[in-house]
């Protein structure tokens, strides 16, 4: 099967945006947040953006019709999935301070637990987002040989 050069660019930017969205809102703006010492609640600002993009990549997959980009979609959306649970574990791990902290009388210590947390909570979604961004660097080099993995291939077959 030949893939065009307008395919292959359409292909290629499911995994340029994943990777616009772990560059801009994790890389940049997550670190952001947390020196301009908003809080918790701005962590929900890069998140809802990255959200907003995952969501997108989903629905771009379903909706197009040539096979070889809604192969290349999904298998973006693949790896936003990975992204959901890493974003998963960190709210757990931030569930689990605010419980600890909310019984505690010395609210210092509490706010001192909670900055503790925070950071250690980022990390399963930063080492997800280190993970994933190598992983889209082997999928846009696929893109340009004009290959699908073969997982992804027997999920989602070309159209007959």
């Amino acid at each position: 099967m030949e893939i065009s050069d307008s395919e292959k660019k359409a292909a290629r930017w499911a995994h340029d945006l994943f990777v616009l969205n772990i560059f801009f809102f994790h890389l940049l703006l997550t670190p952001a947040t947390i020196m301009l010492g908003i809080g918790l609640k701005g962590l929900l600002i890069p998140l809802a953006l990255s959200l907003a993009v995952i969501t997108y990549t989903y629905f771009r997959g379903q909706r197009e019709s040539r096979w070889f980009v809604a192969a290349h979609w999904r298998l973006a959306f693949k790896r936003c999935k990975l992204l959901l649970i890493g974003y998963a574990i960190t709210a757990v791990i931030l569930l689990l301070a605010e419980l600890l902290t909310s019984g505690m009388k010395d609210a210092h210590m509490a706010s001192i637990l909670v900055t503790v947390v925070t950071r250690i909570a980022i990390m399963p979604t930063l080492i997800i987002v280190m993970v994933t961004v190598v992983m889209e660097a082997s999928a846009t080099s696929l893109v340009g040989k004009g290959e699908v993995p073969e997982k992804i291939r027997k999920e989602f077959p070309p159209h007959s």
